[in-house]
């Protein structure tokens, strides 16, 4: 009974206002569009923030980092046997490593959340072309149907021209970027030499391109390339790693924890060294690779919030000083409210209904405008293209009757100035819930506040100064 009262008193109030009463403010269709703008805007650039940081970030974790690592390191610290001196290194052979590798690689496929393991060896090397310079380049060494084994990386892996053929020992896949570089198609042959042994080249060391991808990624289409396992362990006897992709990375601790349990890591641990129990195995999670650059996304996307979330703080303000007005307006009616029962909490609960309205319209239009433009930017901006070329046409038209040259088309991503060529957006859903709450609460909590100086109103004053 209590809240039916005070709605009916509320929507008296906001219909006279609607009403166009003498001295009504626009201060509350203002404050709804601040609300409704500030959320349009912050879902909409959160959402393409999401769509270029996970872009990157995927890009890294499928073909860079994998989920989790498992790597024996060609060299260790440890005793070889006994007599040997306690700092001396102990050197890891090729078949060892790989004697090692698949025994550790076998028992981690069975761990439940593991959905591939791949091994792959790494190593720097300065490649040249026929008809250019020289570029240098991480060349990644694979087995040959690791697209077949790494759904993820081959997802992210577009192969532009030719196929990811390394079944020969001298077969090269390289990005779009540095094939670019080196002047070389499918088919050209790329002198290759690894730079522990520079310039130590021959006829082994010439490599034919069999394939040319581009993931999206400018660091990895301008300087990497894949060969064959076998051929990267005898360029360079570098360590070996296993990478993991799991169901889900974030359950990469649990699997960590996991994999350490396995008895083929324990036992690794030392087969290697003559016995003593070092640190064979190396398990590292994706979290521990690029921490510097995803902890930048994470602060650039934190920084991004509290910048525009900076027009709620603008829109309570303003709701507030609104409310503030409405009670100095009617302030005779509540000192009659008062008189006739009501309480403190009643009266502020009806002006607080006004910020719980404007808020709710505000920030409900403003989220659903928003996953309209963020789940079709893509759209957006080409209707917006759209309809800057055919203004420019027109001009052109204007201008070839005159002689005048012509002007170029317009592109938002041109390819000789930006690398991508459309705008990505993704929208997280739970995001969107704290954006809508940010808008809804500014002018919620902006109402409460203003609401203390209506409870603050004695009936007895009111009525006698009227």
């Amino acid at each position: 009974m209590r809240l039916g009262w005070m709605a009916f008193v509320a929507a008296r109030h906001n219909s006279r206002r609607k009403q166009g009463a003498p001295g009504a403010s626009p201060a509350p269709v203002l404050a709804v569009l601040g609300i409704g703008v500030g959320v349009l805007a912050l879902t909409v650039i959160i959402a393409v923030m999401n769509g270029f940081q996970l872009g990157f970030i995927e890009s890294i974790i499928e073909i860079s980092s994998f989920h989790v690592r498992a790597e024996i390191p060609a060299v260790v610290d440890g005793n070889a046997t006994a007599d040997a001196d306690a700092s001396d290194p102990v050197f890891i052979g090729t078949d060892e490593q790989n004697a090692l590798m698949d025994m550790v690689a076998e028992q981690i496929r069975t761990v439940p959340g593991v959905v591939s393991a791949s091994p792959f060896r790494e190593l720097y090397a300065i490649l040249r072309g026929k008809r250019s310079g020289q570029e240098s380049a991480l060349i990644r060494g694979v087995v040959p149907n690791i697209l077949e084994q790494d759904a993820g990386m081959a997802e992210r892996l577009d192969i532009e021209r030719g196929s990811f053929d390394l079944t020969e020992p001298r077969s090269l896949v390289l990005g779009a970027e540095l094939a670019s570089r080196l002047y070389v198609r499918v088919g050209d042959t790329v002198e290759l030499a690894s730079l522990s042994d520079l310039f130590d080249v021959d006829d082994d060391s010439t490599f034919t391109v069999t394939g040319i991808f581009r993931s999206g990624f400018y660091e990895y289409d301008i300087g990497w390339g894949f060969v064959n396992i076998n051929t990267a362990a005898a360029l360079d006897e570098t360590s070996l790693t296993l990478g993991v992709k799991l169901k889900n990375r974030w359950n990469d601790a649990r699997i960590l924890q996991l994999i350490n349990d396995l008895s083929a890591v324990k036992n690794a641990a030392g087969g290697a060294s003559g016995g003593n129990g070092a640190a064979v195995v190396n398990i590292t999670s994706w979290r521990d690779y690029n921490k510097a650059f995803f902890s930048a996304l994470r602060s650039e996307k934190l920084l991004m919030f509290l910048l525009v979330g900076l027009i709620f703080i603008v829109v309570g303000l303003n709701i507030f000083q609104a409310q503030r007005r409405a009670v100095l307006e009617r302030r005779e009616e509540i000192g009659l409210l008062r008189a006739l029962g009501a309480d403190e909490l009643a009266v502020r609960l009806i002006f607080v209904w006004d910020g719980f309205v404007i808020g709710l319209i505000g920030a409900g239009a403003g989220t659903a405008l928003g996953l309209f433009l963020a789940t079709r930017i893509r759209g957006f901006f080409t209707a917006l293209e759209h309809v800057v070329n055919a203004f420019i046409s027109l001009l052109n038209l204007i201008y070839g009757l005159f002689g005048r040259s012509r002007v170029e088309e317009f592109a938002i991503f041109s390819p000789a100035v930006f690398y991508i060529k459309e705008i990505p957006a993704r929208v997280i859903p739970h995001e969107v819930v704290l954006i809508f709450l940010f808008g809804f609460l500014s002018a919620l909590i902006a109402a409460w506040f203003a609401s203390r100086r209506a409870a603050r109103t004695r009936p007895a004053e009111v009525l006698r100064d009227e």
